[in-house]
Parts: C-alpha cells; structure tokens; sequence
C-alpha cells in the first residue's frame, strides 16, 4: 500500500491523554518503502512534521494546531531470523507493532529480552524513539540493529553504532532533527515461556497496584531525577490529587497527569508549572517533563 495522506485529526484522538487540536493533515506508511516518498510529501503539505506512534506520551496543546502527523503503522507478524552464538535470538517487528502484541509474542517463543515492558502502552518505535522501560529494563537494552528513515539519507538500516540511548533518550548519530524508525531487530535471551509468562503477570499485577492504568494518561509526566523519584518530590509538594479544571495528577500514582473529563491542555500545561515550581521551592530539584509536547 501505498503512502496515505489523510485530514488532518485532532490530537486528543491520536493521544492517550486525550488531548490536543487539529493537525494540518496526517501521513500514514504502511510499509517501510513508503518512506520514499515521504519528504517530497511533507514538502508539499508544509507545516511542522510530528511523529506519533501509539499516542502514549505525548502531551499536545489545543487549537489549531502547525503539525503535519507522521504515523508510522508497518505492522505484520513479527519474526525470528536466527539463533546466535551464546544462545539469543535474533529477531524482527515492525514499528507499528503494538508492544504489548510483541512483548506476548516474544513470551510464547521463550524469549524474554523484552519482557519488563510488558503492559506499557504504545508500539515498538514508540518505545524505542523514547527508550521506554520498567522494572530495570529498556528498549534500546537488546536492540542490534533499526531500520530508520532520515530526510538526509533516506531509508537505511543502522547498528548501534548507529544511535545512542539513555534513560527515556535515543537520538541516531548526528542527531537529525526528523526521523523515523521503521522496524528493528532485537537480540533476546531464551527462557521457559510459562516463566516468563509469570514475570509478565506479576508486572502487571504491580502496575494495577500502583498505576492508573485504565485512567486516560500519558504515563509518567516527569523524568525520575537521578537519585530520587518525581512521584515521592510530588507526594511530598502535596500533589497527589492535586485538580486544575479537568485535569489531575492522580491519586493513585502522582507521577502521572490524568484526564478525569473535558480537561483541556492550557489547565494540563498550568498545572504542570505549578507542580514543578512547587519541587522546586520545597526538594530544590528541577522536574523535566517525559512526555513528548506537541508544539
């Protein structure tokens, strides 16, 4: 199929926090060839390219809105590729591939290089754009190679020499402004599926029991300063539960901004200032946002 150009959405449809205004239009790739067509598409539409996987760490504003969207939905059934020496394997999935489908996946073949991340919304070129992780590990740990897409350069596949990541960061080597990961191949470890079936089970037990899960959130709104934690700064500067409009820090976990209904992103973005000047007067720490925010 070829690229698709559609009208342009509202965000708070695209987003799992549910808000956010219209875009200008929205580019869709089914299949990592698409791209070869996307820079002489995006030139045509004009505005401003944003790239959205699965929409679940995003913070976007209202209004209308100078974004052209980028969504990169190459999908299909995931695939092992070969064994390699020391007992991983090696295998492929495509950007769009929901990581919750890929994480089970992975499970009933008995690879469990990914299993940590079982449960995190969004999809695997969503996690690795922003190295998502939990529970000790990330994305971008088992990653071998990425098959990416740059204005520059076109369509290529990268080692990790490649890119650099850190915690909630990737960026590939000379940090192009515009890019797009298009499918990855990871190196996982071998283990008994019914084992890794109970580390996934236990995951999510711990994230209902500490996370809003089915609350409509962006994740965590903060990055976890080093040797600390954003949620206990926020408990401590009184914001668990803290309320703007329609707009919360939830009561369950204060890391994470929720949407309790008709929130809209000015009280979001009031709110957010609010809580970091807050850490700021009572722990002296400086809180940087996790959430990716749509201009």
């Amino acid at each position: 199929m070829a690229l698709e150009v559609r009208p342009g959405p509202r965000l708070a449809e695209r987003t799992t926090l549910r808000l956010g205004g219209h875009a200008l239009a929205e580019v869709v790739l089914h299949a990592p060839e698409d791209a070869e067509g996307l820079a002489a598409t995006l030139a045509r539409l004009g505005g401003t390219p944003f790239v959205v996987g699965g929409g679940s760490n995003i913070l976007a504003r209202d209004g209308e809105l100078p974004l052209v969207l980028v969504a990169p939905r190459i999908t299909g059934q995931p695939e092992t590729l070969r064994q390699r020496f020391g007992g991983m394997v090696r295998l492929r999935v495509g950007a769009g591939v929901k990581l919750h489908r890929f994480t089970a996946w992975m499970a009933t073949q008995g690879l469990a290089g990914l299993a940590n991340l079982f449960g995190i919304p969004g999809t695997v070129g969503g996690a690795i754009a922003g190295n998502a992780g939990a529970y000790g590990g990330e994305a971008c740990a088992p990653l071998a190679r990425l098959l990416v897409w740059t204005p520059e350069n076109g369509v290529r596949w990268i080692g990790r020499d490649g890119f650099a990541a850190g915690y909630r960061r990737f960026a590939l080597a000379g940090d192009p402004q515009l890019f797009l990961v298009l499918a990855a191949e990871f190196d996982s470890d071998i283990d008994e599926p019914i084992d890794i079936r109970r580390g996934m089970i236990e995951h999510v037990r711990r994230k209902r029991a500490s996370q809003p899960i089915t609350a409509a959130s962006a994740g965590c709104i903060f990055k976890n300063p080093e040797g600390t934690s954003a949620g206990r700064l926020l408990d401590a500067a009184g914001f668990r539960g803290k309320r703007r409009g329609g707009m919360a820090f939830s009561q369950v976990h204060a890391n994470f901004l929720v949407n309790q209904g008709g929130g809209t992103a000015a009280e979001a973005f009031a709110l957010i200032e609010e809580a970091r000047e807050a850490v700021r007067r009572t722990s002296g720490h400086e809180l940087e946002l996790e959430v990716r925010v749509a201009p």
